[in-house]
């Protein structure tokens, strides 16, 4: 067996790959597999990646093929690549591409290499479905209508279309970027603009741009609008998203009020630039009915399609998303972590990965600040502890995220950030009205109106007050770019998207050059600390590090005497 113990690279039979950090290659083999594998976790000595169906199929987007993806494991691994491995990334890699989507006379044309495989769809029902009379034995009509969803059906069979049949322009839109004085495009901005713009070799103008939060996705998506120059529907998360876009669109472009629509539950807005919620997408009168919006929305003479927040997206609006497969399609996203594990419909019906940076790597360049993450430890006592031991799984854990010792946890932390901007931020609105009651600070929820929650994050910005209490509704999209202190006192079971966008409410680089510090407070031995793992995933991932600590040590955490447990 070859062993080259230099190599930093360990390659594995099942598809996951270790990579040692200390190497004097670690980066060059880090950027090198970084095409064709996800990271899987990121600790301080050894990485772990894997290769999956869609890692490879994201390359093959962007013109890798099995000889190259071969190539660069051998080049970096210490013992030798296994047959079966190789054999089976041939495999995965040749399915991309053996179905091609093109136009063809009003209609669209699905062709498969084999004709043998085009029968083979015939009698998948899922797919065949979507399929119009058959032209000759390697082709057959799709209508256009079910461009997204013939896609959607076939990389759910293991075999992702290649779609060639381009897209419409759109209306022309004129405007330009406002760059000089204190605005320029980043190099990696400009890097994940052109990624999109020529997207590999064949599908230029649709794709997923990952990026950390605080990293100015949002410039990325206005430079793509500046490129093509043409009507835009820009998707976001809720009115707070929807408003910050505007005006990042205003300061940043040379498009005017007049030029830019709000198309939500407040007001009916089409403009060439027209942003729409999620939520305003997926309105209906009642379960049976059709989505109200959809066709208005769907009607309108776009060129571009904006997702932001892509990881987010409801599954709902997938079934929008199919219906606008003729324009071009940009995802922005701080991960593609999916709770609901629905990545492959992103890369099928928003388009494939085409730029991705780790957080870590940005943080250092100074783009974002630095953060140290910190998980406290609280006993849980008294009656809620009798009320834990005598409730289900479920209950249990919500009694654990309020449970009420945690409170002398963040006044320690709040006398010690005295002075700092402070979020408080958590799920349960009974515990926030508790902390903001104690603490004399402002509290906003879901239940919030608009224009007061406007004016509270514009009061933060101004240092009108230091701290303010948060429900989710803060978890992303608020553009708050003086906190610097997070604290987080619970959150929703074990999701890694919102422990990531959390953490991305702190990363606006700090004019005082102060390090972010998020901490979360977790109950000890419940269930509220099991999940807490689970939540931590994604950011240890990207190379973040978790101190743990108990309550009974904060003193000295504060103060910088104990180094805790770090994971």
């Amino acid at each position: 067996m070859t062993y080259a113990p230099e190599n930093p690279l360990i390659v594995q039979s099942d598809m996951s790959m270790l990579l040692e950090v200390n190497s004097p290659i670690y980066e060059e083999a880090r950027d090198a597999v970084a095409p064709f594998a996800e990271i899987i976790k990121s600790p301080e000595y050894v990485h772990t990646y894997k290769i999956t169906p869609i890692s490879l199929w994201n390359a093959s987007s962007a013109g890798l093929n099995a000889s190259d993806v071969m190539g660069r494991l051998e080049r970096y691994s210490k013992y030798e690549v296994s047959h079966s491995l190789a054999v089976e990334i041939k495999d995965l890699m040749s399915r991309f591409g053996k179905f091609i989507l093109r136009n063809h006379n009003s209609g669209l044309k699905l062709s498969a290499e084999d004709p043998l495989l085009l029968t083979q769809m015939f009698h998948t029902e899922d797919v065949s479905r979507y399929f119009a009379e058959r032209i000759d034995d390697n082709s057959v009509v799709v209508d256009p209508v079910n461009r997204g969803l013939v896609k959607q059906a076939l990389i759910k069979a293991g075999y992702p279309a290649l779609d060639m049949a381009g897209y419409r322009k759109g209306a022309r839109l004129e405007l330009e970027l406002k760059t000089g004085g204190s605005f320029n495009l980043r190099p990696y901005q400009a890097a994940a603009r052109e990624s999109f713009l020529k997207g590999g070799t064949a599908l230029g103008g649709n794709g997923v741009i990952v990026l950390a939060c605080g990293s100015g996705k949002t410039i990325v998506g206005i430079s793509v609008m500046e490129q093509l120059k043409t009507h835009t529907l820009i998707l976001c998360t809720g009115i707070t998203a929807i408003r910050q876009w505007k005006a990042e669109l205003l300061r940043k472009t040379t498009l005017s009020e007049d030029d830019i629509g709000e198309y939500s539950g407040e007001c009916k807005q089409l403009r060439p630039v027209t942003l729409a919620s999620y939520q305003i997408l997926t309105h209906r009168k009642s379960r049976e009915a059709d989505f109200t919006h959809f066709n208005t929305l769907n009607s309108q003479p776009w060129g571009l399609a904006i997702y932001d927040e892509v990881h987010l997206l409801p599954a709902q609006v997938f079934r929008f998303a199919a219906s606008l497969q003729a324009i071009r399609r940009l995802g922005l996203t701080a991960t593609l972590v999916r709770e609901d594990g629905r990545e492959a419909d992103v890369f099928s019906l928003i388009g494939p990965k085409c730029f991705d940076v780790p957080w870590k790597v940005i943080e250092k360049q100074g783009w974002i600040a630095e953060a140290q993450c910190f998980e406290i430890r609280v006993e849980i006592t008294g009656e809620a502890r009798y009320n834990y031991v005598n409730s289900n799984n479920r209950r249990r854990f919500r009694v654990a995220s309020e449970n009420p010792e945690k409170m002398n946890v963040i006044r320690k932390l709040l006398d010690f950030h005295k002075g700092e901007h402070i979020i408080i931020i958590g799920q349960y609105l009974d515990q926030l009205r508790r902390i903001s009651e104690e603490f004399n600070i402002t509290l906003i929820t879901g239940q919030t109106p608009q224009d007061e929650r406007d004016r509270v994050y514009a009061g933060f910005k101004a240092g009108e007050f230091k701290s303010i209490v948060v429900s989710s509704v803060a978890n992303f999209a608020v553009d708050l770019p003086d906190a610097s202190v997070a604290i987080q006192v619970s959150g929703k079971f074990g999701s890694r998207q919102e422990e990531a966008q959390r953490l991305g409410r702190i990363l606006r680089p700090k004019l005082s050059g102060r390090r972010a510090r998020f901490y979360t407070l977790v109950t000890a031995d419940t269930r509220e600390q099991d999940f807490a793992l689970n939540r931590q995933m994604f950011l240890t991932e990207q190379g973040y590090s978790y101190n743990i600590f108990s309550a009974d040590e904060i003193d000295e955490v504060l103060r910088g005497g104990c180094s805790g447990i770090q994971i």
